[in-house]
Parts: structure tokens; C-alpha cells; sequence
């Protein structure tokens, strides 16, 4: 069994290169999760392959479970960066194809073998393998423009100025920071410019470095910046908004984090947490920082303070 377990890994191996994946995913872990997504255990044809709905765990599971292959936990970035994204972008696998608009960061996320490369790796071995795959690979630039402008199709586009826009991935993370750009910002900050919007799916959604850094900051992680940050150019406030769907709100962990990140600004930080509604707000009352405030996207014409003598402004740049 272990020469079958080997044979079926080599020869998804060799199916990977050649579908002319980069070097980087002609790897074991790779040739494992092809087997996964086609659900062909040893000893079953490739006529037999099938096309289940599988996510990252599951393909890491199904590994252990029939080929004896073991990964650890903190593995799963390597097979969902590293494979999974490379098995989308070649056409290769289909990205949530049960529910295109599923939040990319979420848990449930799922992948599928493409119809037309299921039809070719049932033929893997056989006499007509060598003619579907060249018809195929004639064929498939066009079918990864057309899962392209379909995977483009189910973005949140995001008005940064008049005529002007972006897109960010979908799902209520990108909703609530579509809302601060669009709803929160002409309310409390007309005028202002959007200086850095996170994404779920590549982080970096929407970042202006020169301006940020004509302001005093210069960020090399986005891993530590907020949401969003807008300039209020009318007032020279730098506001920092921590857009509030999973993850915590400005507590004072968070309050210290970026009083340190944006230290340099020659612009007043005022801090700001968005919550998409009041139920979610009420779960995290007890945790917000004084001295930040607090907006709801159902209620976008309110703001809630937290103490403090001013009101949406700067605190301790007085002089700024």
C-alpha cells in the first residue's frame, strides 16, 4: 500500500507540472491537496475522481487519513498562500463556487476542482490523456479571465472620492469599511481624504504611503495598522477607525498600539471604533478606551463619546 500511496503522489506531481504551476507548488503538499480536492484515494481510478466541496482542515485531514502525510496546525497558511491560491489563480480549483460572496477570511471558505480540469484528470492514464491535456491548456487563459472577472464581479466596490473607486473582498468586514468611507467620513470628517483601507483578502486594500508619510508616519507592517485612516485636512486630524465585525474595538491595548505607531504624526489622532450595529456594540461597551469615539453604521448620523472634555477631536496634540 505504501508503493500505492507513493505512485498516486507522483502522479498527481506529475499532472501539477504539467499544468505548468510554478516551481514553488510542484511540492508534495500540493500533489496532496490535488488528491484531496478529487477525493482519490489509493487504489481508486482517476475515471473515479470526484469533486466534493473541501477547505483547508479537511484536505489537511483527508491527508493524514489516507495518504499517512501528517502537517501541523500552524500548516495551514502554507497549503491555503502556497497552493490553494496558486490552484484558483492557474484555473485549476474553484474558490467558494457554493457561495461566491463568502468573507474570504471565513472559516467555512471551500474549494472545488473546476468542471473542465475534473473532465481532464479523469483522463489521466489513459489514451486520450495527452489530447485533453493540450486542448485543455488551449483553452484554459480563457477560462481563467472568466473566473477572474467573475471572482472581480462579487467585490465590494468603494468610493474613495468623486469618480474615483475601489474594490475590496466581500463580505461584512469590507461592508463596515465601505460604510466608514462612504457614510462616516462626509458626516464627521467632509473633505477628508482616505489616507489607508485594509482588506481581508490582501490586506493592503487602499494605502497612500506618500501622504502618510508627509504626516509624519511611516508604516513598514500593515499588520498593525487600523481600518481605516482618513485626513481630515479642514482640521489636520488624523482619524484612526477600527472597523469592528470579528475583532475587538479601541480598548486601551489598542489605544497604547497606535498612540505609538502614529507617534510621529504631525496631525491630532483621534481614535474611532465602527460597529455595523448596536447589538454588536452592546458586546463590547465594557472594553472601549475613554477619550475614543464610537459610530454605528444603522445609525450613521450619531456619534457616541467616551468621557473626556472634547468632542471628536484630538487629545494631548493640543498644539497640533
Amino acid at each position: 500500500m505504501t508503493d500505492k500511496k507513493h505512485e498516486y503522489i507522483e502522479a498527481a506531481h506529475q499532472i501539477i507540472i504539467s499544468l505548468g504551476l510554478p516551481r514553488a507548488q510542484q511540492s508534495e503538499r500540493s500533489a496532496l491537496s490535488l488528491l484531496a480536492l478529487l477525493n482519490l484515494t489509493p487504489g481508486r481510478s482517476w475515471a473515479e475522481a470526484e469533486n466534493p466541496l473541501v477547505g483547508i482542515t479537511p484536505i489537511m485531514d483527508w491527508a493524514r487519513e489516507h495518504y499517512g502525510k501528517e502537517y501541523a496546525p500552524n500548516s495551514r497558511e502554507a497549503f491555503r498562500r502556497q497552493t490553494m491560491h496558486q490552484f484558483c489563480d492557474a484555473g485549476v480549483a474553484l474558490y467558494n463556487p457554493d457561495k461566491p460572496d463568502r468573507p474570504v477570511n471565513s472559516p467555512r471558505a471551500v474549494y472545488q476542482v473546476e468542471p473542465s480540469a475534473l473532465k481532464l484528470l479523469r483522463s489521466f492514464g489513459s489514451e486520450q490523456w495527452h489530447d485533453n491535456l493540450t486542448a485543455y491548456l488551449a483553452e484554459r487563459e480563457t477560462l481563467i479571465a472568466k473566473y477572474a472577472m467573475e471572482r472581480e464581479h462579487n467585490r465590494i466596490p468603494v468610493e474613495i472620492a468623486p469618480g474615483k473607486e475601489i474594490t475590496l473582498s466581500p463580505g461584512e468586514h469590507s461592508e463596515l469599511i465601505r460604510a466608514i468611507v462612504e457614510d462616516f467620513a462626509p458626516r464627521f470628517a467632509p473633505g477628508s481624504l482616505l489616507v489607508y483601507a485594509g482588506d481581508t483578502g490582501d490586506k493592503w486594500g487602499y494605502f497612500d504611503a506618500a501622504l502618510l508619510a508627509e504626516l509624519g508616519v511611516a508604516v513598514d507592517s500593515h499588520g498593525k495598522m487600523p481600518d481605516v485612516v482618513l485626513h481630515f485636512v479642514e482640521k489636520n486630524w488624523l482619524l484612526l477607525v477600527e472597523s469592528v465585525t470579528s475583532h475587538g474595538p479601541v480598548d486601551g491595548k489598542r489605544h497604547s498600539e497606535l498612540a505609538k505607531l502614529f507617534a510621529g504624526s504631525n496631525a491630532g489622532l483621534v481614535y474611532v471604533t465602527a460597529f455595523p450595529n448596536r447589538t454588536i456594540m452592546g458586546r463590547y461597551l465594557g472594553e472601549i478606551a475613554w477619550e475614543t469615539e464610537v459610530w454605528v453604521a444603522d445609525a450613521p448620523s450619531h456619534l457616541i463619546h467616551f468621557n473626556g472634555v472634547r468632542f471628536l477631536g484630538p487629545y494631548e496634540e493640543e498644539g497640533k
